[in-house]
This record gives C-alpha cells, structure tokens and sequence, in this order.
C-alpha cells in the first residue's frame, strides 16, 4: 500500500535509482528539482540539503526566493522504495496559474500505470482544504492522457487547453 511521506534522506538509493529511470535532464513535476540547480544529488550531503530546501519551502515563515511559492513536497512511497513526488503550491504566481497550477506530480517510469498518480492526487486534496483553499488548479500536458484521467478521477473540471511557454496545457479545476 502506497503511503505520502515527507521527503526523507534515507530513501537516497531509492530516489537515486528512480532518477535515473527518467531520461538525462527530463522534468520531474512536483519533485522540486529546480531547488536543486547546482547540488550534486548522488552524494549524500548534497541530497541531505536539497531535502532541507523542500522542506523548508512548506514553512510559511521562511521567505521564497524570486519566482517561487511555498509548497509542501510528499514523496509516493511503498516499502521503503520511492516511487515519485507530489507537491503543493500553497498559491499560484503568474507561470503558475498559466501552466502549471497548485499541484504536481510525476511518478516514475517503472511504476506508472498502477494508479498511483490519481492517488496521491486524491489524498493531496485534503491538505489543500486545510490550507485554505476551496479549489486547486492542476494542469498536464495535452498529449498526457494518463494525468488527465488521473486529474478528472479527482473531479477535475477543463477550463482550457492552451499555449504556454511550458507547451500546450490542459488546465483543470477542482473544486474542494
């Protein structure tokens, strides 16, 4: 049974061998990467510091850098093995409301098509209600039909489908 924990650096191996899963420099939604631009993520010091900036990024008393949001970061765990990320976005920025909405996520090559995506999802929304929030704004690319079943499993609702300068968006909301 899959399980959302916050991102821990015991999972290093884990995390290490998913990683290396996706294609060289590949974007990985909701796993918070960009907070990590220059860290050398194989060596355990590195990580341990990429782990402390994603949880930092929660804590509404700690100010973001230029362009970012606060968000919490999960990470998609079963028996100790890391199978992807989910974040929240406690509000949106302008890229943010255009493309890439409140929440993301990814989940890795090997373990797609079990459902995990629509989830994680699910069990996200209620921390958004607890947040404040009374709807979210989820997005996926227009040829990713997985995520958009996933996103409409979670009563996601199309607004549109338009261009971006992160490529064609489907842009949903749910309602909470």
């Amino acid at each position: 049974m899959p399980e959302l924990i916050a991102p821990k650096g015991q999972l290093h191996p884990s995390w290490l061998a998913a990683r290396d899963e996706w294609p060289p420099g590949a974007h990985q939604d909701g796993a918070g990467l960009r907070l990590a631009p220059d860290t050398d993520l194989d060596s355990p010091e590195g990580f341990s510091a990429w782990i402390e900036r994603l949880l930092q990024q929660g804590d509404n008393s700690v100010p973001v850098g230029a362009g970012r949001v606060h968000a919490t970061h999960w990470w998609i765990v079963e028996h100790d093995t890391y199978l992807g990320a989910i974040d929240l976005r406690h509000y949106l920025n302008a890229i943010l409301f255009e493309a890439g909405g409140h929440i993301g996520y990814s989940i890795r090559p090997s373990a797609r098509r079990r459902g995990l995506a629509t989830w994680a999802l699910g069990a996200v929304l209620p921390q958004a209600r607890a947040l404040g929030l009374d709807r979210v704004l989820v997005t996926c690319d227009d040829d990713n039909i997985g995520s958009a079943r996933s996103i409409e499993r979670n009563g996601g609702v199309v607004e549109d489908v338009r261009s971006t300068s992160l490529g064609v968006k489907r842009r949903y909301w749910i309602t909470l």
